[in-house]
């Protein structure tokens, strides 16, 4: 039963992500709201909401492995797994800006997660306020980037009248909590009766529930050849999840560190620093790239299990 709560926990927080940003990006139009704030706020929001949910719940239940674990598990996904095969399917070229200024600050962000933890091995309401400031500067950053852009932003909406887009926005908010809550409520359970520890089903089962969004985003801009969208969907994300999502979470309840935890912070930092290699040269991801990266989380799963 705990299993069949956790799919069915994913598959309501991928369908309330979906309607939340379906909805709300309609009402937002009917404010005549620029595109430029839809899509750094609702739709950049929309995305991450399946990790945000899942870490305010398990935060405010106090399962602080769930909520390192999700943030940590997602980011590490994020590039070895969904770039890896994202990259097989088409090599992924990537622009000169997301080389040198979003793929350093996801660097920095998972330098700074590092070093905020081994401090006093715990995160704290301190460092969720240093996660969260450096949020506002990436959110600014993107402001600018979008505003000095000549290319007019299109955003496609669905054709929903006003009482529908209320009704779904309503309903992806409440398929979010309701996932949200099967997850972190099933992840427990699981953990207890196979005497697993809830660090672990967090950083694989869990995070990948949550990052399916950032996998059939960038799956499908492959498949369309949108190679830049499918690099900046997991780099953005990744940045996302980190400076806010973790930065809530731990202002909202903070962390201990457990031993365990410091190697998922260095792959954390090493998958990022492994896309920058690859990449910094020639601005592609190619397919041999995708298969080493899918190789390095094998051996990372084999460690973890150990």
């Amino acid at each position: 039963m705990s299993l069949f709560f956790l799919i069915l926990g994913v598959l309501f927080l991928v369908f309330g992500a979906n309607f939340l940003v379906d909805g709300a990006s309609v009402i937002a139009k009917r404010f005549n709201i620029p595109n430029i704030v839809i899509g750094l706020t609702i739709v950049a929001f929309g995305t991450s909401a399946p990790e945000l949910v899942v870490n305010v719940i398990s935060a405010l239940d106090g399962h602080s492995a769930i909520t390192l674990g999700n943030v940590i598990g997602s980011n590490i996904i994020n590039i070895l797994i969904i770039l890896g095969i994202t990259s097989i399917i088409y090599p992924l070229t990537v622009s000169k800006n997301t080389v040198k200024i979003e793929i350093p600050i996801a660097i920095f962000a998972s330098l700074l997660t590092y070093f905020l933890a081994i401090h006093n091995n715990i995160l704290d309401k301190m460092d969720g306020f240093i996660l969260l400031f450096f949020f506002l500067c990436f959110l600014g950053y993107n402001t600018f980037l979008t505003i000095t852009n000549k290319e007019e932003s299109q955003l496609e909406v669905k054709s929903y009248s006003f009482p529908v887009a209320c009704i779904v926005t309503l309903l992806g908010f409440i398929l979010l909590v309701f996932g949200g809550n099967f997850i972190v409520d099933s992840a427990v359970n699981i953990a207890r009766n196979f005497g697993i520890s809830e660090r672990i089903i967090s950083i694989t089962i869990v995070s990948l529930g949550t990052s399916l969004p950032e996998l059939a985003t960038s799956i499908v801009a492959a498949l369309k050849k949108n190679s830049d969208i499918a690099i900046g969907n997991v780099v953005g994300s990744n940045i996302f999840n980190t400076f806010f999502i973790l930065g809530t979470s731990v202002a909202i309840s903070p962390i201990n560190i457990p031993k365990s935890s410091i190697t998922d912070l260095i792959m954390n930092i090493i998958a990022s620093i492994l896309l920058l290699l690859f990449i910094f040269k020639n601005q592609t991801l190619k397919r041999w790239h995708g298969i080493v990266f899918l190789i390095v989380y094998t051996f990372y799963l084999i460690s973890i299990f150990k």
